[in-house]
C-alpha cells in the first residue's frame, strides 16, 4: 500500500505511541498528578464480573404512568365540564386509564364531544349507555397517546435514574433501555447494593397534602371516610426509646403542590441536638405556589408526604415566602442524604419492579481478573514459544506484532471508554490464535516459494501477495459474525463480540503491515540472503 519503508516505519511508530498513549492511565495508575493534563484520562473499565459489583433488570409500570395521567385528567375535565355548564356526576377515573361519569343532560354527550374535541384531544368516548335518569359515559386516552407516553415514561425514568446513579458516586455503571419497558443497570465496584436498590427503586413522589382535622380519624379508620380524603401513614419516633410508631394522618387527597417544583434538596443539620433534616427550595413558580397555599391555610397542618408515607405534619403558622420549606423525620445523614438525591433528581413517573436482581462480591471478580490474566499470559507464552521454536526469527517477528495487537485491543477499549468482560477476555485469546494464523499463512506462502528457487525479496514479496486475499476473507468473514452478536446477543456475547472486532481489525494491520515493515527493514539494514523461517 505504502512503498516508502520510512512512511510505513513512521505509521506503526504512531500507532503504537498512540496505543501506549491511552494504556498509561491503566498501567501506571499512580503518575504523578501534574502529568494528568498530558495524558489520556479514562483507563479500561471493568466490567461487573471482573470487579463486583449489582446487576439489575428493572421493569417500568408503565400503565401505572397512565392512570396517574388519567387520576389528574379527570381533575382537569370537572373544571372544565363545569365551565361549559355541563350537568355531570360521580366523575371519577375508573378501572384501569379510564374515566367514567354520569351525564344529567339529554345534550350532555354533544357538549362533552366538543370540551374534548377543543381541550382533550387526547381522550375519546370508549363507551356510553344509559343508567338511573341519565347517561353513563366512559373515556379513555387514544392508542397513539398511550403509547408515546409509555414511550416518554420509560426513557424519563431512564434519566431519573441515571441522575440517582451519577449523584450517588457510582463510577462507570451502565444504565440501558432495554426491550419496551425494561432497564437494565450494572453497577461496577458497588459496596452496598440494598442502599443503591432502594434508591434507584425509590419513586419519590413528593406531595403537599392538607391534614383534615375537620373530621374524625377514628371514623374514617372505621370505614365511615368522608369524600375527598384519603388515610395515609407515617412514622413517628419515640424519643424516649428512639423507635419508630406507624401512625395514621387523614389528609385531603388533592395534592397542593408537588415534587416537581422542586429546584433543589440538600441536607441540613437542624440544630445542637445533630437532628438532621432536608431543606427543599422551590423554583420560581414554585415559590410562588408555597407562598399562596401557606397563606390560605393558616393555622392548618401541612403534611408532607413522599411515595405515600407523611414525613412530617407542621402546623402553618403564618404565609410562608421565599419558597424553602424542611422535611424532618428523625433521619440518619445516610438516610437525609439519599432522600436529597432522589428528590434533586426528580421523582420517577411510574414505580419500578425488580425482575432480575444479581451481586457479584468483589472476591469473586478479583478471581475472574486473576485467572482470566493468567489464561491469557498463558495463552500468549504458549503461542509466542511455538512461533519462535517453529519458525526461529520469522516467529520472533509474529510474536512482536502479537504483542503489539495485543496493546492495540487494550488501547480501543480505554480510548472508547468500552467495558472489558470475562468474555472478551475471552476474545482476546480468540484474536491470539486468529493473529498468530495470518502469519503463519504468510510463512508458509513464503517457505513454498523460497523452495522454488527465488530470492529472499522476492519470496517475501510472493508471499505476502498470495496470502493477502486469503487473510481478508478469514477476517472480515469472523467480523461480519461478531456484528451479527452484537446486534442479537445479550450484555456478555456483546462484550465477546466487541472485543472479537476489534482484535480482528488489529490482527489485520499487524499481521499484514507491521510484521512486513519489520522484514523490509531488516532485510534493508542488513542485507539478508536466507531468511530463518
Amino acid at each position: 500500500m505504502f512503498k516508502s519503508l520510512k512512511l510505513r516505519g513512521a505509521i506503526t511508530l504512531i500507532v503504537c505511541l498512540g496505543a501506549l498513549y491511552f494504556l498509561i492511565p491503566t498501567f501506571f495508575p499512580n503518575i504523578p498528578s501534574s502529568w494528568n493534563k498530558y495524558l489520556a484520562k479514562e483507563k479500561i473499565h471493568l466490567g461487573l464480573d471482573l470487579q463486583g459489583g449489582m446487576h439489575l433488570v428493572l421493569e417500568i409500570d408503565t400503565d401505572k404512568a397512565l392512570e396517574a395521567m388519567m387520576e389528574r385528567t379527570s381533575n382537569e375535565l370537572k373544571e372544565s365540564l363545569m365551565d361549559s355548564k355541563v350537568r355531570f356526576r360521580n366523575l371519577e377515573k375508573a378501572k384501569g386509564a379510564t374515566i367514567s361519569m354520569e351525564l344529567t343532560d339529554s345534550d350532555g354527550k354533544t357538549v362533552l364531544e366538543n370540551v374534548l374535541r377543543d381541550k382533550y384531544p387526547d381522550l375519546e368516548i370508549d363507551t356510553t349507555g344509559p343508567h338511573d335518569k341519565g347517561q353513563l359515559v366512559t373515556l379513555k386516552i387514544n392508542d397513539k397517546r398511550a403509547a408515546d407516553l409509555k414511550k416518554l415514561t420509560v426513557e424519563h425514568s431512564l434519566e431519573t435514574i441515571r441522575n440517582r446513579v451519577d449523584q450517588f458516586g457510582i463510577a462507570e455503571p451502565e444504565i440501558i433501555p432495554e426491550g419496551d419497558n425494561r432497564i437494565l443497570i450494572q453497577l461496577p465496584g458497588i459496596k452496598d447494593p440494598e442502599r443503591a436498590k432502594n434508591l434507584i427503586g425509590k419513586t419519590a413522589l413528593l406531595e403537599f397534602k392538607i391534614v383534615d382535622d375537620e373530621n374524625s380519624l377514628e371514623e374514617a379508620l372505621r370505614g365511615n371516610l368522608p369524600e375527598g380524603d384519603i388515610i395515609a401513614y407515617g412514622l413517628r419516633a419515640d424519643k424516649s426509646t428512639g423507635e419508630r410508631n406507624s401512625s395514621p394522618y387523614l389528609l385531603k387527597d388533592k395534592s397542593l403542590l408537588t415534587g416537581a417544583s422542586l429546584e433543589t434538596a440538600k441536607v441540613q443539620i437542624a440544630d445542637r441536638f445533630g437532628d438532621v433534616t432536608v431543606s427543599l427550595t422551590f423554583n420560581s413558580q414554585g415559590s410562588v405556589d408555597f407562598e399562596r397555599i401557606t397563606g390560605e391555610n393558616v393555622r392548618k397542618r401541612l403534611a408532607i408526604v413522599l411515595d405515600g408515607v407523611v414525613h412530617s405534619a407542621p402546623v402553618i403558622q403564618e404565609k410562608i415566602s421565599g419558597g424553602n420549606a424542611q422535611i424532618t423525620g428523625n433521619f440518619t445523614m445516610e438516610e437525609a442524604r439519599d432522600l436529597a438525591i432522589v428528590l434533586r433528581a426528580g421523582a420517577l413517573p411510574a414505580p419500578v419492579n425488580i425482575l432480575e436482581e444479581r451481586t457479584v462480591g468483589p472476591s469473586l471478580g478479583s478471581d475472574s481478573i486473576r485467572q482470566g490474566i493468567l489464561a491469557t499470559i498463558i495463552g500468549s507464552l504458549l503461542v509466542i514459544l511455538f512461533m519462535i521454536v517453529y519458525y526461529r526469527f520469522s516467529g520472533a517477528v509474529a510474536d512482536i506484532a502479537l504483542v503489539i495487537n495485543i496493546l492495540l485491543i487494550l488501547a480501543v477499549l480505554a480510548a472508547f471508554r468500552a467495558t472489558l468482560t470475562l468474555p472478551g477476555i475471552a476474545g482476546m485469546l480468540l484474536t491470539v490464535g486468529v493473529a498468530v494464523d495470518a502469519n503463519i499463512l504468510i510463512f508458509e506462502r513464503i517457505r513454498e516459494e523460497l523452495r522454488t528457487g527465488k530470492t529472499v525479496r522476492l519470496a517475501l514479496d510472493t508471499g505476502y501477495d498470495r496470502a493477502f486475499i486469503t487473510i481478508i476473507d478469514t477476517h472480515i468473514t469472523g467480523i461480519v459474525a461478531a456484528v451479527v452478536l452484537i446486534f442479537f446477543g445479550t450484555g456478555p456475547i456483546k462484550g465477546f463480540a466487541v472485543t472479537t472486532i476489534i482484535g480482528l481489525l488489529a490482527s489485520l494491520f499487524t499481521s499484514i503491515f507491521i510484521t512486513r515493515v519489520i522484514f523490509d527493514y531488516v532485510m534493508g539494514k542488513y542485507n539478508i540472503k536466507k531468511l530463518s523461517i
